[in-house]
């Protein structure tokens, strides 16, 4: 007999086979406690005073700023990819880069901080 630990939609279940020659059993499978799901990480801590947020659910496909540039309002930080289109994330403010909170190729969420000002 062997011993299988099969997971189907997220469910483990253990399950006992005997070798072939003898009668073939594969009783019913009793699911096993799952493994608790990872929590989703939590947005990256903002450094600054001014966040300037993500406007929809998208990928960060370029970043056009890094710590320290100096940004105007209407100045393009990063640009996101949602539903096929490209669109910039732009300042509406005057500062300072602070932090840059993303990275070229994440998701994020709408709302998520994608830099910060001082």
């Amino acid at each position: 007999m062997k011993n299988y630990v099969i997971t189907v939609n997220g469910n483990a279940y253990d399950v006992t086979v005997e070798e072939a020659g003898g009668e073939v059993s594969a009783p019913a499978a009793a699911p096993k406690a799952a493994a608790p799901k990872k929590a989703a990480p939590a947005p990256k801590a903002a450094v600054g005073g001014i966040p300037i947020n993500a406007p929809m659910r998208g990928t960060i496909v370029d970043i056009k700023v890094k710590v320290g540039d100096k940004v105007s309002n209407g100045t393009v930080v990063a640009v996101l990819e949602a539903m096929k289109m490209e669109n910039d994330i732009v300042s509406d403010k005057d500062g300072v880069v602070a932090a840059v909170c993303v990275n070229k190729g994440e998701s994020v969420e709408t709302g998520a901080p994608v830099v910060t000002l001082n």
